[in-house]
């Protein structure tokens, strides 16, 4: 089922691939689900804590204001994990990040864990 998805890359500041998107699904460069995006292009946790929005680059992007300040969503169901591809494209001209903005995939990682990690997570109990 995940091998039919159409994966877009999701770029760094640096050009670099810091993750795939499997819409609605984001998976990390090894093919772990990390986190989904809504039609608003808001970018969500596995854990269901808002992480930041997808700009037009594609990025992950967050306002160094915005805290953890919006309610935790119930995530999707869980997709199965997908085999990312050898090789990407290089990634296309990208517009300055505005003062007070942030790559999430750069500066703050950690936001998007895989299911089985995260300082976020529910407790077991």
């Amino acid at each position: 089922m995940a091998s039919n998805y159409h994966l877009i890359p999701i770029y760094t500041s640096r050009g670099e691939v810091g993750a795939l998107l499997a819409y609605p699904y984001i998976f990390n460069r090894q093919g772990e689900w990390i986190g989904w995006v809504t039609s608003e292009r808001s970018v969500y946790s596995v854990h269901g804590h808002y992480v930041g929005y997808l700009n037009d680059d594609p990025r992950i992007l967050r306002k160094h204001s915005s805290t953890f300040t919006r309610p935790r969503q119930a995530p999707p169901s869980r997709p199965e994990p997908i085999t990312p591809p050898a090789h990407f494209p290089l990634a296309p001209m990208m517009a300055e990040i505005y003062i007070g903005t942030i790559d999430v995939l750069e500066e703050e990682p950690h936001l998007l864990p895989a299911v089985d990690f995260g300082d976020l997570r529910e407790d077991m109990d």
